[in-house]
């Protein structure tokens, strides 16, 4: 297939990108670089340098034989965007291209803007391009299983058939997210499905949950292939701040009381997911929806997993709850399905001993890049 993959030098754009490549398609990876900006704006670095798109997809080329076309294009400028589309014409987009950080979505005025308007301003100029050049294209969008919040009934995968009064209609999962981030999301996922019952397009929305890892079948240890690994308070995940905090002798923050519960996963088996759904397309008019997750835990399960296995590993790791700066409920129900990805054949990695451990002995390769004052949170919910 030719696939555009919008915002691929991100975290999960990148992989993804050599993961088609090495798979036979023919890859377009845009992106204009807006997450390094917002990285180096709250200095929020990784914690070790990136080669940008254009320099790592040759580097991927030396390496491996395998082409990537990397262009730096600002997809909020639809003039450029359609130009793009129509002289590529893909068969699947995989659109990752929006600012996706939780906490920057709320550090202030220009932040709350910033993201509201690049990430519906893509979304919206990606449903247009297709519109104008070609109505067949796939859209798979990276949506996130934030979007549904913690409701305090089991949450189904995307969608809910309700009986009212005597009479019965099917409707979308009732969404009620935690972040300005996730509300955007929220709204890309109704925009979407607008378009797509009205005007007859297919999509796939992946709702994902915390992603983890950088080793895949591509990078074979390489680390100029590998992807970001943040581990700020910003634009890091729990999982990358704990093992950092782990190796640095800071003792991992828990934030409140630790019950908040999220659904997880390796990195291969985002790949797995992406791969699962360009290769089963919906039919015209068709919204599909999978939550892509493996396995649930909540922040103190995390914490208590990683202080066992950085222990074993000689590094004395405490563990300290914190005020919460998030708005959020820190003991809830939690149970979301999660079999669509698995009927059409993930085969899922789970978080073992093993996993945690090479996760920490990488970290420890870069041990004297760590900023300590990164990790603790900046951001408050309530000003």
């Amino acid at each position: 297939m030719r696939i555009l993959i919008m915002g691929g030098d991100g975290y999960l754009g990148w992989p993804t990108s050599m993961r088609f490549a090495a798979e036979g398609h023919e890859v377009l990876a845009v992106d204009n670089y807006l997450r390094r900006e917002c990285s180096r704006e709250t200095d929020s670095l990784p914690l070790f340098e990136v080669p940008d798109l254009l320099e790592r997809a040759k580097l991927f080329k030396a390496e491996t034989g395998y082409d990537i076309d990397a262009r730096e294009v600002d997809l909020n400028d639809f003039e450029a965007f359609s130009a793009l589309f129509e002289e590529f014409l893909p068969d699947a987009v995989v659109h990752y291209a929006e600012q996706p950080s939780a906490p920057y979505s709320m550090r202030g005025f220009d932040e709350a803007r910033l993201t509201l308007n690049n990430n519906l301003n893509v979304t919206f100029n990606l449903i247009q391009a297709v519109l104008k050049h070609k109505p067949d294209c796939h859209i798979i969008k990276l949506g996130t299983m934030g979007e549904y919040g913690t409701p305090n009934i089991d949450i189904e995968e995307g969608w809910i058939d309700i009986e009212h009064k005597g009479r019965k209609d099917r409707f979308l999962f009732p969404r009620q997210a935690g972040s300005l981030y996730h509300t955007t999301k929220v709204l890309d996922t109704d925009l979407i499905w607008f378009y797509v019952r009205t005007f007859g397009l297919r999509a796939t929305d992946l709702m994902q949950g915390p992603v983890y890892g950088l080793e895949t079948s591509e990078t074979s240890g390489n680390h100029q292939l590998y992807s970001f690994f943040n581990y700020d308070d910003i634009f890091g995940t729990v999982v990358n701040r704990f093992m950092v905090q782990a190796v640095a002798g800071v003792p991992l923050t828990v934030y409140g009381k630790g019950g908040q519960v999220r659904g997880y996963l390796d990195i291969r088996d985002t790949l797995q997911c992406i791969q699962l759904a360009a290769a089963n397309p919906p039919e015209p008019g068709k919204l599909n929806i999978f939550n892509q997750f493996v396995e649930t835990f909540s922040v103190n399960q995390l914490a208590e997993r990683i202080k066992a296995v950085g222990d074993g590993m000689g590094l004395s790791v405490a563990v300290k709850s914190i005020d919460n700066p998030r708005k959020e409920m820190e003991e809830h129900y939690y149970n979301p399905a999660h079999t669509g990805l698995l009927d059409l054949g993930l085969k899922p990695h789970y978080l073992t001993d093993d996993v945690i451990a090479g996760m920490i002995e990488l970290v420890l390769k870069y041990k004297n890049n760590i900023d300590e004052k990164r990790i603790f949170p900046r951001v408050a919910w309530k000003k």
